[in-house]
Formats: C-alpha cells, structure tokens, sequence
C-alpha cells in the first residue's frame, strides 16, 4: 500500500491542490461506500436499476473507495502497508480457531 498512498499523494499534489479536511474525506468515503452499495444491492440484491442508472461497474467503486481511504490516510499520516499488517496479527491471533470451530462455516 505504500506505492498506491504515494500515488494518490503524487496526484493530489499534482492534480488535487490539497487533500480535503477530514470532514470532507470522511463525507466522501461515506458517499463512495453508498454508491457501491446500491450497486450490490441491484445487482445482487432484489432491487432492480432504475431506468435512468447505468449498471455502474463494481471494480471501479471499490478503487474510489480505496482511493479516499488513502486520501485519509495520508492526510493523518497513517502508513497503512504497517497498519495492515498489525491488523492481520491481530486478527490472526484472535481469531485462529474461532472461524474453523464455527459451526455455521462448515459445509
């Protein structure tokens, strides 16, 4: 993640002026994880798309979602690839069994 949270930082600085407040990225991420949503939920929920949406592409969500998350980061000079990885231990210590003895995941 070091390379992408120097690329958003290269574009916001070449393209972006600066970074927003983080009022304004959280808004952002609250608005990008919102329209990724609609599109789960027309695509592979029960609600269908309306006449005038386009059957926007899920991939292409997830990176605005992915790049307002790095816009943050770097705002609050957060090393994600560092964080991720404390992240992982974390859950990997806590939940090293819990997962495979859940009865609900078993096949």
């Amino acid at each position: 993640m070091k390379i992408e949270q120097k690329i958003v930082n290269d574009w916001i600085k070449s393209y972006g002026v600066k970074y927003f407040d983080i009022q304004t990225n959280l808004g952002m991420l609250i608005e990008e994880v919102g329209e990724f949503a609609r599109i789960v939920n027309r695509k592979y929920g029960m609600q269908s798309f309306k006449e005038t949406e386009s059957n926007s592409d899920l991939a292409d969500e997830l990176s605005d979602i992915l790049f307002v998350i790095f816009c943050i980061a770097n705002s609050l000079e957060i090393d994600l690839d560092q964080s991720f990885k404390r992240n992982i231990q974390k859950k990997t210590i806590r939940d090293s069994l819990r997962h495979k003895e859940n009865a609900k995941l078993k096949d």
